[in-house]
């Protein structure tokens, strides 16, 4: 089985669920809806975030990490 994500522009929202409606569940399984948020209002919407950022703005740049420092 495939996954694939897309951005439906609102005009055909509609539309295309209309369309995935027409498939058996073992065809087709809607595994997340949500809206599209652009980069600053997803960032916007996480709680505490637009403070960390402001803090982060005033810091020291030696106070900063390297990518090569980061451990991920």
């Amino acid at each position: 089985m495939q996954t694939v994500t897309l951005q439906i522009e609102d005009s055909v929202y509609e539309n295309f669920f209309w369309l995935l409606k027409h498939f058996s569940k073992n065809e087709i399984k809607i595994l997340e809806q949500s809206k599209y948020l652009n980069d600053d209002e997803y960032l916007r919407s996480i709680k505490g975030m637009v403070n960390s950022i402001q803090k982060a703005r005033v810091e020291a740049i030696e106070n900063g990490v390297t990518l090569d420092k980061l451990e991920w």
